[in-house]
């Protein structure tokens, strides 16, 4: 069995069964590489029946073609309004700078955007947080901006989520014979979601709690893929 990443538990228990969350290390995924080869190469010869596939999404969204360096991206003047006003945390930028903001007014559309940070504005003076990505969607909350943990080409770029995560699970199902089950991931050290899987609601819920303290790790360690494994 593989070792976890460093300051990361190689086994957790989760509602009375213990589970391995073996990281899977790879070469670094570039614009124009193929998801299905990918998979193959690293994933095919790792899963066992019984087991789950998780992928991170930052690599399904690469392979769609929908990384954007940040020198070309050009925010609007509602882009840096609105990111100024955005907290931002060790574990990651979000949508607190213009160039990921700009990405979100254009993944979402503009009126979502405002209708989330108005809201938002509203409930923060009653204490209550996570509004505006509760209201702005998956979209805006998978959008990764540049951080300088991140692995270059990837630390002077904007990557948005993934489109059709569910479909592109089922797919790696395929790919792989069936044999295990996939998730596409959107995990960081602040928590995560499960943004498309081959697993009903509970087992998403549970997958989620598996992957709390984000055993793939959100620096250098090169890992985009995992399998969960009972033991």
């Amino acid at each position: 069995m593989s070792e976890a990443n460093a300051g990361k538990a190689l086994t957790v228990q989760v509602e009375g069964s213990s589970f391995a969350r073996i990281p899977i290390r790879t070469r670094v995924v570039m614009p124009g590489d193929d998801l299905d080869e990918f998979i193959r190469e690293y994933a095919a010869d790792a899963v066992r029946e019984g087991d789950l596939l998780f992928v991170t999404e930052k690599i399904v969204a690469i392979t769609q073609g929908r990384s954007y360096l940040v020198e070309d991206i050009k925010p609007r003047k509602l882009a840096l309004f609105l990111s100024k006003y955005v907290t931002r945390t060790p574990y990651g930028i979000g949508l607190g700078m213009p160039e990921t903001m700009e990405m979100a007014l254009r993944e979402c559309g503009t009126i979502r955007i405002l209708f989330a940070a108005a809201v938002s504005a509203v409930t923060k003076l009653f204490g209550r947080k996570g509004d505006f990505y509760r209201i702005a969607g998956d979209k805006a909350r998978a959008i990764d901006g540049p951080t300088s943990g991140t692995i270059p080409p990837y630390n002077k770029a904007v990557v948005l989520g993934p489109e059709r995560p569910r479909e592109v699970a089922q797919h790696v199902k395929s790919l792989l014979g069936g044999v295990p089950d996939v998730a596409v991931v959107d995990i960081n050290d602040l928590g995560g979601n499960i943004l498309g899987s081959t697993l009903d609601k509970e087992g998403e819920k549970r997958l989620v709690a598996i992957l709390r303290d984000n055993p793939l790790g959100q620096g250098h360690q090169s890992t985009p893929l995992g399998v969960v494994r009972a033991v």
